[in-house]
């Protein structure tokens, strides 16, 4: 989870407005947004997914936001969290914790089946390739998204 803030000279409705604008004529992205009783606004935002295999290449980025107006400055102060997907994570999680199970019960005896040593390495490694291609794709989500933001909010 890494978050990202920043302040604009508009109002949020105006901010919120634009956002869901912009978003919507571009197309390919699911977009949600709450007002709240105090000017508040917390959106939503993630590519939509039109096929099963989109979940595996994707969907791996979600951006939780809000727009809240400072009235000291007439300003709103923008506040912007990226999530990985929490499927993403316990595919890899369960490589991982599958992959340790195994070579834990090699390694106290419970089965000694050298087969058990390869389907244990094999998810172990597995779980780990993953992981590492999931942190690179997520960098790059959110620099992409940066931009894209960026983009629609003129920074």
């Amino acid at each position: 989870m890494k978050s990202w803030s920043f302040k604009l000279k508009n109002d949020p409705k105006e901010v919120s407005e634009k956002l869901e604008s912009e978003l919507r004529s571009i197309g390919g992205f699911v977009f949600n947004m709450n007002r709240k009783k105090n000017d508040a606004v917390t959106f939503k935002v993630r590519k939509r997914i039109l096929y099963a295999w989109y979940w595996a290449f994707q969907n791996w980025t979600i951006i939780n936001g809000e727009l809240v107006k400072n009235d000291a400055e007439n300003t709103t102060n923008v506040e912007i969290i990226f999530n990985q997907h929490w499927l993403i994570r316990l595919i890899i999680f369960t490589h991982i914790i599958l992959g340790l199970g195994f070579l834990i019960g090699i390694i106290s005896g419970i089965n000694i089946n050298p087969y058990m040593y390869v389907l244990g390495g094999i998810l172990l490694a597995l779980g780990i390739v993953l992981w590492i291609a999931m942190q690179r794709k997520y960098e790059k989500d959110i620099q992409k998204y940066k931009s894209l933001l960026s983009k629609i909010f003129v920074l």
